[in-house]
């Protein structure tokens, strides 16, 4: 039996943007034992993996600490489960020089790696250099070609647990909200400002389609809950500070997802809802929604999040709306 390990530490919409290429590595070895490597506060993610059997956690905020007593066990440890899972191969989506090492450090035959620099190739049999100019997903799924695994129909589904959505048809009931209704769900911030765009533009959005009868949900994490004082004096529902896999129930449970470059804005792709997705850099293409570029909206003048006018995603919202009465998305 195979036993195969996934590399990918870090961020939640880079773990997402795997899902893709797991479902194909599944599809190859239907029998395997697939075990997925990843940083502790993204291990919640791979719930909704379905085809991954086992999770291994990193605690990187223990090592930030320096401190030897939670550094040298967190090493350790890891190291220890790493060798004992006779790994027959490794995939290493990160190609990190700290995922490199792990790499190797399993002492597994066959390890396929992506690489930014020639440097990193004694990591792996098998090393593709990172193109950067390749959607994300695509790009995994063609180191895993490149690698000698046969092309398949891509296949992009985060299964939802089913308690998570049962947590967010709580809320929607806390909240008053008719998950019958069309709902709007704005994904006001990001983990980079400059993905960011204006709160009050997301206000102009909201109110526009309050007015037609459309619920609105403003959603963040609970660093920014303060951020969105100015919806909530508005009367808009907030959503801060659930856990990951309820805001994702949110989601399931909307009608039209809206925000920037983000983890939960891939995790809303991956659960076949109808996403608008605004970019403001050209870096950031290759993270758009997967097999929906013609979700995006950018900016028409300049580049940066505060080009991106209010009325062109008024307009992709309402089409979004129109797109979604009763047509599955897939």
């Amino acid at each position: 039996m195979e036993n195969i390990l996934l590399i990918r530490l870090k961020a939640i919409g880079d773990v997402v943007l795997t899902l893709p290429a797991v479902n194909a590595i599944r599809e190859d070895f239907p029998s395997a034992k697939i075990t997925f490597l990843t940083s502790k506060e993204n291990a919640v993610l791979l719930r909704g993996f379905r085809e991954v059997n086992e999770i291994i956690t990193l605690d990187r905020a223990a090592l930030r600490t320096g401190n030897p007593l939670k550094v040298v066990p967190e090493i350790f440890g890891l190291l220890k489960k790493l060798r004992a899972g006779k790994f027959s191969l490794v995939v290493d989506f990160q190609g990190y020089g700290e995922t490199a090492w792990l790499a190797r450090l399993t002492g597994a035959p066959q390890r396929w790696g992506v690489i930014y620099s020639t440097g990193r190739k004694w990591a792996y049999t098998h090393a593709v250099t990172r193109d950067d100019k390749m959607q994300v997903v695509d790009f995994y799924l063609s180191l895993l070609q490149q690698c000698g695994l046969k092309k398949s129909v891509p296949r992009n589904e985060f299964l939802l647990p089913p308690e998570s959505l049962a947590d967010a048809e709580k809320f929607f009931a806390r909240e008053n909200l008719d998950c019958k209704k069309p709902t709007l769900f704005l994904q006001a911030f990001t983990s980079s400002p400059h993905k960011n765009w204006a709160l009050e533009n997301f206000l102009t959005l909201a109110a526009h389609f309050r007015a037609a009868g459309t619920q609105v949900i403003f959603a963040c994490g609970p660093r920014e809950a303060e951020l969105l004082q100015p919806a909530r004096e508005a009367g808009y529902v907030i959503a801060a500070g659930l856990p990951m896999l309820t805001v994702a129930g949110v989601m399931k449970l909307s009608t039209v997802v809206v925000g920037g470059v983000t983890g939960m804005t891939h995790i809303a792709v991956a659960l076949q809802k109808r996403v608008v997705m605004l970019v403001g850099w050209p870096k950031e293409e290759a993270a758009l929604p997967y097999q929906h570029q013609d979700w995006m909206v950018g900016p028409s003048d300049g580049v940066g999040l505060d080009k991106i006018k209010t009325e062109p995603v008024i307009a992709a919202c309402e089409k979004a709306f129109r797109d979604s009465a009763g047509q599955p998305l897939v």
